[in-house]
């Protein structure tokens, strides 16, 4: 398991490094599958900020679904803190699920299920926009810092909400597989969840 710590616009010490790695090595207990934990700092530079000025991204990367977790706090050793707490949480859900709770019944592997098809390269997860006239211009609110591809295989719409608590969004993009159409599950004020979906 790789753990990959960078920051934006901030230098990250060797020491932190060194503590983030002592932090999410229990991680892997839930899922022995992950490749790849990408942790990525942010400090706000707004003074007015100063409580809520260290921002901490983690994303964890496997051959299952795609598992993330943020926080902020005052520094990054306590937003890193909460950040892991809510990471390991979804995994612990992510693993729950997993797991067969009745019967003595077994589901079909992943493996054997996908065993007669041929392996197909996975896009990458991020890419990041920013060139030198982007970062020229951070202090603007109108410029596209960040964009993301997923794969877009076909799915119903409990499994789009199971992959949005996942990542901890308030919404996610899918392939919906009964309509064939591009679709958005959402989450409410009330606790409860919508559904957009594009008219043909």
């Amino acid at each position: 398991m790789d753990i990959v710590v960078k920051g934006r616009n901030v230098e990250v010490p060797d020491h932190y490094r060194v503590h983030v790695a002592d932090k999410l090595s229990k991680v892997e207990r839930y899922d022995q599958k992950i490749q790849r934990i990408d942790v990525e700092l942010f400090h706000e530079r707004n003074p007015r900020q100063a409580e809520r000025c260290q921002h901490v991204e983690i994303t964890c990367v496997s051959r299952g679904p795609v598992v993330r977790a943020e926080a902020i706090s005052g520094d990054f050793y306590s937003a890193l803190d909460l950040a892991s707490t809510k990471l390991e949480q979804r995994l612990r859900r992510a693993a729950d699920r997993r797991r067969v709770h009745r019967g003595r019944r077994a589901p079909v592997s992943v493996a054997a299920a996908t065993a007669g098809l041929g392996f197909v390269e996975p896009p990458p997860l991020e890419s990041a926009v920013l060139d030198g006239a982007a970062e020229q211009q951070d202090d603007e609110p109108w410029h596209i810092v960040r964009e993301k591809e997923f794969s877009s295989e076909p799915m119903t719409i409990d499994d789009a909400l199971y992959q949005m608590e996942l990542i901890g969004h308030d919404f996610f993009l899918f392939h919906d597989k009964e309509s064939g159409r591009p679709s958005v599950v959402y989450r409410r004020k009330a606790y409860d969840y919508g559904v957009i979906t594009l008219a043909p």
